[in-house]
């Protein structure tokens, strides 16, 4: 492995930091959506290196199944978005506590 094995921890806590701030401190769901999917970039960088620093395929695997997850979660996350934008006009999350 030419990187070693700490930066790309690093790396992948620092993806996955990233994401956490845009989550919880944008107040529009479309940003909280992609700070969602960029935690789950990060956790995938952090299964590609542990699988290529222990040389065993499960890691590999595991990112597959993260980015299946990510898909479904990018068409879902984004058909509800739309669809309380067009019931509200607006997408800033504290206007859907009508829906609770």
């Amino acid at each position: 492995m030419a990187v070693p094995f700490g930066y790309v921890l690093a790396l992948a806590g620092i993806v996955v930091a990233l994401g956490m701030v845009c989550a919880v401190a944008r107040r529009n769901l479309i940003m909280i959506l992609l700070g969602v999917e960029v935690m789950l970039n990060g956790a995938a960088i952090a299964f590609t290196g542990a699988a290529l620093r222990w040389q065993q395929l499960e890691g590999q695997t595991f990112v597959l199944f993260i980015i299946a997850v990510a898909a479904a979660e990018v068409s879902l996350g984004l058909a509800l978005i739309v669809y309380l934008y067009h019931r509200t006009g607006s997408l800033d999350p504290q206007d859907y506590q009508v829906l609770k």
